[in-house]
């Protein structure tokens, strides 16, 4: 737990001390939330981990699927109207920032999420749509819609994304 709100206090100047965070800050109480939701979902306690999970949406205001799987170290910095779907996977030391939608753009029961590779920024209102996949160490800009893989490393702005064919 230590290691996860060390990684709040790193990467957010305004953070004063680790209770703060603990206490005060939505980011952590909606990982935490989803922690328990997450091992609600693979015992396959459906409803209770959705009961959880809607919880969390009501306190913390970020909206996150039991059934989605998130890396260590994850800050969601602000996080009022995060979503992040079902077969969506995070990996660790990720920063995801308010407004940001992990979502999907079909309807059958397959991976239709986001992968999001390691140490990956999304900005505020990005929107990262379908089974794509974010290399590890990519950049998104805010406001930016991605429907395509993104290579590690590669930084996507608002600019770049629209000379980007899908």
């Amino acid at each position: 737990m230590i290691d996860f709100l060390n990684a709040y206090k790193r990467y957010d100047p305004a953070a004063k001390s680790r209770w703060e965070i603990a206490l005060l800050y939505p980011g952590p109480k909606a990982v935490a939330l989803h922690r328990l939701a997450h091992a609600l979902y693979k015992m396959d306690l459906f409803f209770l981990a959705r009961l959880v999970a809607e919880v969390s949406r009501f306190l913390t205001g970020i909206e996150i699927h039991p059934g989605a799987r998130l890396g260590r170290r994850l800050v969601i910095d602000h996080g009022m109207g995060v979503v992040i779907g079902e077969t969506a996977e995070v990996g660790d030391d990720c920063i995801i920032f308010h407004g940001t939608t992990l979502g999907g753009v079909r309807f059958e029961a397959t991976k239709r999420h986001p992968t999001v590779g390691h140490r990956v920024l999304i900005g505020a209102g990005a929107k990262i749509l379908g089974p794509i996949t974010l290399g590890d160490g990519c950049r998104i800009g805010a406001n930016v819609v991605v429907m395509r893989d993104v290579a590690p490393g590669e930084k996507i702005t608002l600019e770049s994304a629209a000379h980007v064919k899908t």
